[in-house]
């Protein structure tokens, strides 16, 4: 049996391979959707001695299945943002302590004590929403960052200017969460010169602006809220723990979260340090659901195990995992 005490303390490269050895062995016996998959591959699951050669399970699976690991009651579903229409992921959540778990840790092995920090959010379109996994972890922070300005801010740009102004001038620790288009809107209509605040951009522009190179995106922030550099969260709504950049757009895992980058044109291999390739996202605390599973994110993974998020592939087709449906 594992435990989160044994994914949660790992700390070498030897022991993240045990458990996620163990972890695959697990989720093949308890999981039926990934079972499934693994059968459809003709995976012998005896013959699986290095996590290269654990089956991947396409990220679209989230939006036809229910990828549980056990039987116990869902606590928790988290879905992902979409268009009017679109068929959204979902990830049923038996053990949200879990996840609780992964981002406090994850969060203070990245920046430390989190009542050190006033903690601002700017997410409208996230909390106009049920679901959000993001939100949950947000709110969360807020309250245990334990300061009376810690909050939310919807559309309310003025008010959050004059307190981000307010708590840089009595030099209060700032951590400012936004989504990348609400950010944007901020400074058009501020112009800052931040010395105490962190800018954290969860990504996308959900339909309100065109998208932009992550380099001209950040130059932009940087102007825009003087500060320089801009910190990223690489999370989704089928994992449960996320990867941070404290700049320059180079994410790090926590020590239970790797990634492998796979061939675009053949899912089942790897391609070397440097080249760019689909992101493999193994997340231990992901044990209730599946802990191994291929996005539609595209990246490059770097000689110290960082690795950058160069963007997505097209739609509809991911060539290469034409594997998608059982």
């Amino acid at each position: 049996m594992i435990t989160a005490t044994d994914i949660f303390t790992i700390s070498n490269q030897k022991q993240f391979e045990k458990i996620a050895l163990k972890v695959f062995r697990f989720q093949y016996e308890n999981n039926p959707v990934y079972r499934e998959f693994c059968d459809f591959l003709k995976t012998d699951v005896q013959r699986i001695k290095t996590i290269q050669q654990i089956p991947f399970l396409p990220i679209q699976f989230f939006k036809s299945h229910d990828v549980v690991s056990n039987t116990d009651p869902v606590q928790t579903i988290f879905s992902s943002s979409g268009t009017t229409g679109m068929i959204t992921s979902k990830h049923l959540v038996t053990d949200v302590t879990l996840y609780e778990e992964s981002y406090r840790k994850g969060f203070s092995e990245f920046y430390g004590n989190i009542e050190n920090y006033a903690v601002l959010a700017l997410l409208p379109s996230y909390l106009e929403r049920e679901g959000s996994s993001l939100i949950y972890m947000v709110e969360d922070l807020i309250k245990l960052s334990n300061h009376p300005e810690s909050g939310f801010y919807l559309h309310n740009h003025d008010d959050l200017i004059k307190k981000i102004i307010e708590l840089e001038n009595s030099e209060q620790n700032i951590i400012l969460i936004g989504v990348t288009y609400a950010l944007l809107d901020l400074i058009e209509k501020e112009k800052f010169q931040l010395q105490n605040t962190i800018i954290m951009e969860t990504g996308g522009m959900k339909g309100k602006r065109k998208e932009m190179i992550r380099e001209e995106l950040h130059e932009q922030l940087q102007n825009g809220f003087g500060v320089s550099a801009i910190h990223s969260e690489y999370g989704m709504t089928e994992l449960l723990s996320q990867a941070y950049s404290l700049g320059n757009g180079v994410f790090e895992c926590p020590s239970w979260m790797q990634i492998l980058i796979r061939d675009t044109e053949d899912a089942l291999t790897y391609v070397s340090q440097g080249k760019t390739g689909g992101i493999n996202v193994i997340d231990l605390a992901n044990i209730n659901s599946c802990s191994f599973i291929a996005t539609q994110d595209l990246g490059k993974k770097n000689p110290n195990n960082s690795f950058e998020v160069l963007g997505r592939f097209d739609n509809s087709d991911i060539r290469g995992c034409n594997l998608m449906v059982i």
